[in-house]
This record gives structure tokens, C-alpha cells and sequence, in this order.
């Protein structure tokens, strides 16, 4: 059984990925998130984008632990807001992980913006890091719109006042299966497998 770090303790993230991996059948990993390991010192995420930001967190994760590391780092592209909050959406409204207060600001923000041009996009960076210092990265993308009162409750951050497209539900009103076939972390993951399957052996 090969040990694959995955760099978050978010347990919603590494149910996200465990559930992923089950409903494709990678057999031959274990998961651990970050709670499992000797704690290290994670630097801030600053990079410029998501594959830089996704690819310093596993190598951070390999360096401290020696076990091959996946970290993603994922946000919200509104169009209205040129393309952000993109890669400060975690702490778009200056605290770290307010949910809350992140979609309130976005709500704000948008407040004047009509219907038709509400169009965003989450964005989900990959990287696979292993200890022998190769490195793949990928990218998934969920295209969808701003709805203007946060609805239901299964998910987190901006999930609640993102419509995908073809949807009248948000995501936080999907169900997880049904989420994770088409979402921005479900298709990055999905890029993914073949190289997992590989580290699987």
C-alpha cells in the first residue's frame, strides 16, 4: 500500500479525494492528509497563480514528510471582478477560510451586476509531487454563474451562490456523487488518476 500525502486538513477536501479515488477504482493508496503526519512549517501561499501556489504546498509536504504529496489550491474566477477573488479566494474578505464573510463581500461586490453577466468559473490546480522530485500538475475548470442569495448547505466556501452551467441548483445543493462527477477538484482529480494509478504500481 503506498502512503500519499495529501497536503490540507480540510476533512472535506480528503473525503472529496478519498471518494474519488474509491468510485474509480485506484486501489493501492492510502490517503493521509496533514493531521496524520509530524507537523512541519507550511509556508504562505504567495504564488501568482494556482499551479504555483499547488506545487509549493506538495513540495513543502514531500521535503517535511519524505511521502509522495498532492496539493491543490483552488478558487472563484468571477468575470464582473476580472477574474478574482482567483487565487486570494480563501481570504478575499482579510480573514483566512470566512466563508461567510467571502460570499458576503462577493454578494456586495456583484451587487449592481445583472443577471447576464454574472458568469464565473471555479478553478481547481493539482500537483503530484514524489520524492524522486518529478512533478505533474493539471488543471480542472467548472464554468457557472453568481446567483444572488446563498443557497443550501452541502459544501463549503463560495459553493453555496455558485450555479454550475446546464444547473439550476447550486453547488451546495448537489449531492456529493453528483458533485464530485463534475466539479472543478472532481476533474483535476480525474486528470490525475493515471499518474496515482502509476504511483499505486
Amino acid at each position: 500500500m503506498t502512503r500519499v500525502l495529501v497536503a490540507s486538513r480540510n476533512a472535506k477536501k480528503l473525503a472529496e479525494m478519498r471518494r474519488i479515488l474509491d468510485a474509480k477504482d485506484v486501489a493501492g493508496i492510502e490517503i493521509v492528509g496533514l493531521d496524520d503526519v509530524p507537523p512541519f512549517p507550511e509556508e504562505p501561499e504567495t504564488g501568482a497563480t494556482f499551479e504555483e501556489n499547488a506545487l509549493a504546498k506538495a513540495r513543502d509536504a514531500v521535503r517535511a514528510t519524505g511521502l509522495p504529496a498532492v496539493a491543490d489550491d483552488s478558487g472563484l474566477a468571477i468575470d464582473a471582478l476580472n477574474g478574482m477573488p482567483g487565487v486570494l479566494s480563501a481570504r478575499w474578505s482579510g480573514g483566512h477560510r470566512d466563508d461567510r464573510a467571502n460570499v458576503e463581500l462577493v454578494l456586495g461586490q456583484l451587487g449592481d451586476v445583472p443577471d447576464e453577466r454574472r458568469g464565473a468559473a471555479f478553478v481547481c490546480a493539482v500537483a503530484l509531487v514524489r520524492p524522486d522530485g518529478s512533478e505533474v500538475v493539471v488543471r480542472g475548470e467548472w464554468p457557472g454563474r453568481i446567483v444572488r442569495e446563498p443557497r443550501g448547505d452541502n459544501g463549503f466556501g463560495y459553493d453555496p451562490i455558485f450555479v454550475p452551467e446546464g444547473e439550476e441548483r447550486t453547488s451546495a445543493e448537489l449531492p456529493s456523487a453528483e458533485k464530485d462527477e463534475i466539479s472543478h477538484r472532481g476533474r483535476a482529480l480525474r486528470a490525475l488518476l493515471p499518474h496515482l494509478r502509476e504511483l499505486a504500481g
